[in-house]
């Protein structure tokens, strides 16, 4: 996995700060209110914070923004960054202004004076989040370089460190999730990607690897029909951490792992096709949501289910027009190759309920285009049967940052998957593509069973920086499973 950036708490010593190298932080109300470290800082550059804050400009800077002082006089860093930042601030505000600072910082070290502050770990969390690299492929020197990271001072290090250990669960999850993301699909086979979930073991998950006999023993037919035309055998993995009371119901989470999508017979354009590395981008969240929720041990049962196949034209590939029997019995016409995710998400979804019977579901997928179009790159697209249920999703993603909107769900929709062959047709035209895909995975959830469907297609990996990662696979979707697990699964 990629290194997390080292986040160490130390007792607050301004004396020292003269003499740090890389780069040092303080913190400044939006009112210009200094702490001691500020004062110290503002005596060792002979006033020239104190002349920041009473310049014009200060008042337009807002909470949450940095101003930067390259080379200050009287101090050996390279820079004193001044972070503006009310006590009151939110938790995902906190990370945000930490995200700042540690693109900021770059590969040079952070000395951040955060004195009493009391969002002092969700700041460290945003550093710790936004330092990341994956320099796995590059042959440069450095290029697996550990980061840096930052040393962290506050009042009370032992508190500090004890309150930053969830947190810091919740980075390792992420990054683990960006890693499978960003890998290429030659490393990143459907055989690689099922060892990578093995391995999680050693944390205290349980794991279980169905291979393509058992999966055609339980009748997953749609699954293996997306498979059909790679060398790369189609798997399901089944990872169970249970951390709440022996009998109580698992909340389940269901991942699309498709780890090469070319689209199979009805093949994508040639241009852009190498972004289809990240269609296992549900797999990736579910899998970076079960190690955090093992990393802090979470009191909670939940189970997570992905289904990892690859999607190639060859002379044994599923054709349009054929005819494929699911695991729940219902035949499904597929017209367009391509519109595989589902294929895979409706047999998993399937043996999820039969299996576990569980809470609550959510399933996670890249899986159209048509989201995209809808919401950019900014909110995932929330499809849900239950509004309570979904309520409570949208609270946790909110409150973590990852942006998210509520779709709607029709009849209407639902009438455009008419096959004249079959019981369903697997796409329902280019109108309303995110909507009659996920009309097309509720047919598989059973009456009664609170469900879920994330479309993750703009938030997985984009192509520029975000809050909380540089360009690539952004992690999206681990903090606020995490929240949801926290708020609406564990016990007291």
């Amino acid at each position: 996995m990629s290194a997390l950036a080292p986040i160490r708490f130390l007792a607050t010593d301004i004396d020292s700060m003269g003499a740090a190298t890389g780069r040092v932080a303080i913190i400044v109300t939006p009112e210009g209110k200094l702490d001691p470290a500020g004062r110290r800082a503002n005596k060792l550059t002979r006033g020239a914070v104190a002349r920041l804050i009473e310049s014009e400009g200060f008042a337009k800077i807002g909470s949450g923004k940095t101003v930067t002082l390259a080379w200050p006089t009287g101090m050996a860093a390279e820079a004193l960054d001044i972070l503006v930042l009310t006590k009151r601030v939110t938790p995902v505000e906190a990370r945000r202004a930490g995200a700042a600072l540690g693109k900021l910082k770059g590969a040079k070290s952070l000395q951040l004076m955060a004195g009493s502050h009391p969002k002092a770990t969700e700041i460290a969390l945003g550093i710790q989040l936004r330092d990341y690299k994956f320099g796995v492929h590059k042959t440069a020197v450095d290029a697996d370089a550990a980061p840096a990271g930052a040393d962290v001072h506050v009042a009370n290090p032992d508190e500090a460190e004890a309150g930053f250990a969830p947190l810091q669960a919740v980075a390792e999850g992420a990054f683990f999730t960006r890693d499978l993301t960003n890998e290429p699909a030659n490393v990143l086979t459907t055989t690689e990607f099922a060892n990578r979930l093995d391995e999680m073991r050693a944390i205290g998950l349980e794991v279980e690897v169905l291979e393509e006999d058992q999966l055609a023993e339980l009748g997953m037919r749609t699954l293996l029909s997306v498979g059909h035309g790679s060398d790369s055998p189609s798997k399901v993995v089944v990872m169970q951490w249970k951390g709440g009371a022996e009998d109580a119901a698992p909340l389940a989470l269901v991942g699309k792992g498709v780890v090469f999508d070319t689209g199979g017979i009805s093949l994508k354009p040639a241009a852009g096709m190498e972004d289809m590395t990240m269609d296992m981008g549900g797999a990736g969240v579910v899998a970076g949501a079960m190690k955090t929720l093992a990393l802090r041990k979470a009191k909670a049962n939940v189970v997570g289910l992905v289904g990892l196949v690859e999607n190639m034209p060859s002379a044994r590939a599923t054709r349009p027009g054929d005819v494929v029997k699911s695991m729940k019995g219902d035949t499904v016409e597929i017209i367009n190759t391509d519109a595989e995710g589902r294929l895979v998400l409706c047999d998993v979804l399937w043996y999820a309920q039969e299996r576990f019977e569980p809470a609550g579901i959510v399933d996670l997928a890249t899986l159209t285009g048509a989201i995209i179009v809808g919401l950019g790159n900014e909110n995932a697209g929330v499809f849900s049967n239950d509004d309570a249920f979904c309520n409570k999703f949208l609270k946790a993603a909110e409150a973590e940052g990852d942006g998210a909107w509520r779709m709607p769900l029709g009849k209407a929709y639902d009438d455009l998957l008419k096959s004249s062959i079959a019981d369903m047709k697997n796409v329902g035209g280019r109108a309303g593509g995110s909507i009659t895909a996920a009309q097309f995975l509720q047919r598989f959830i059973k009456d009664g069973q609170p469900w879920i469907h994330l479309d993750i297609a703009g938030v997985a990996s984009v192509k520029s920086d975000t809050d909380f990662a540089p360009k690539g696979a952004t992690g999206w979707g681990v903090a606020a499973l995490n929240r949801l697990v926290a708020d609406a699964f564990e016990a007291e």
